[in-house]
């Protein structure tokens, strides 16, 4: 195992994949199942690099790593938070491909090997693009996906921002990162700027991820700080992503107004579902009315978003949601 304190090295031979595991205080053994489910794939020895970032946890889990002590780099740092080292991760990489995972979560073989394969066999690919579940169990059906560039497919489509959920190349990376101090909603800024700078990826609906539920996952949190800071951070990623919009082309723009709107919308649905206050639903639309991001634009970029538009938009409407959603839970 190479242990790491504080400093970067390149191999002389670039992996194919560098797999960045991000740890804290979760039960070794779910670190162990996550990368098992790396060595279970395909790629010979060299062709991947695992990359483990433990964030501070209270306990190391480095004497329960020994047995892959060649086949991972472990890093420890101070308790930063999962952007920092998500982004401590990204600049040891040196695969030419990255994929991220979260410690508790898993990949699942077969599936992922076909998005293996369209970076074996494709040229110039820049993005893979699978989805979730919470079912280990899957069923790999064979498709025939067209590429498209990261703008299109954001003016025509509902992304799901996690940063687990694709295999990208670090060709694109260049000096993005993940902003510090966000603990929710991280994701959802930078899957979008990344995706603005891929001219080439592959929409794939092979389920490839496995993501674990359990009471530990920081989205789980349910106590009023929680809350407050999980609202609190996604409205500070909306801003933010609104505030590039002005340097973006026509096309960019067009892609990141839809998905601004469809964070927002987001937003205002777990306000009344985290908090069922009408108090604080307008305080937070006040909030957004303030920094321009209210009302919520008149697009059609889905039935769901039309619908829930016309509805927040009035106060009776606001209380028929407020009302209506969690029952519909």
């Amino acid at each position: 195992m190479q242990i790491k304190q504080d400093s970067t090295s390149r191999q002389e031979t670039k992996p194919l994949v560098s797999f960045v595991i991000t740890y804290y205080n979760l039960p070794v053994q779910m670190l162990v199942e996550c990368i098992e489910s790396i060595l279970q794939l395909s790629l010979r020895p060299f062709e991947r690099e695992i990359i483990v970032i433990d964030d501070g946890s209270n306990e190391s889990p480095v004497n329960q790593l020994m047995q892959y002590e060649d086949e991972i780099i472990y890093l420890r740092q101070k308790n930063s938070g999962v952007s920092m080292a998500r982004n401590k991760g990204l600049d040891i990489a040196t695969g030419h491909y990255i994929q991220l995972v979260d410690a508790d979560d898993k990949l699942l073989q077969a599936p992922y090997e076909q998005c293996l394969d369209i970076i074996r066999y494709q040229e110039q690919v820049d993005m893979v693009l699978f989805l979730f579940t919470t079912h280990p169990d899957v069923e790999v059906i064979p498709e025939v996906i067209q590429p498209i560039s990261g703008a299109e497919y954001m003016r025509n489509n509902n992304i799901h921002g996690a940063a687990w959920g694709y295999l990208f190349s670090r060709a694109i990376l260049g000096e993005l990162r993940f902003t510090q101090g966000i603990s929710y909603g991280e994701d959802e800024e930078f899957s979008a700027l990344l995706l603005l700078r891929a001219e080439k990826i592959y929409p794939t609906r092979y389920i490839s991820y496995y993501y674990r539920k359990h009471r530990m996952s920081v989205t789980h949190q349910q106590d009023n700080a929680h809350i407050q800071k999980r609202l609190d951070d996604t409205a500070y990623v909306i801003q933010r992503l609104k505030q590039d919009i002005d340097r973006l082309s026509h096309q960019d723009r067009l892609a990141m107004q839809r998905r601004i709107a469809q964070l927002t919308m987001d937003y205002l649905y777990q306000t009344i579902m985290l908090t069922h206050s009408a108090k604080e639903l307008n305080s937070r639309i006040k909030l957004l009315h303030d920094k321009g991001l209210f009302p919520l634009p008149n697009a059609h970029y889905s039935k769901k978003y039309t619908w829930f538009r016309h509805l927040i938009n009035s106060h009776i409407g606001r209380s028929i949601l407020l009302y209506t959603l969690p029952l519909m839970k």
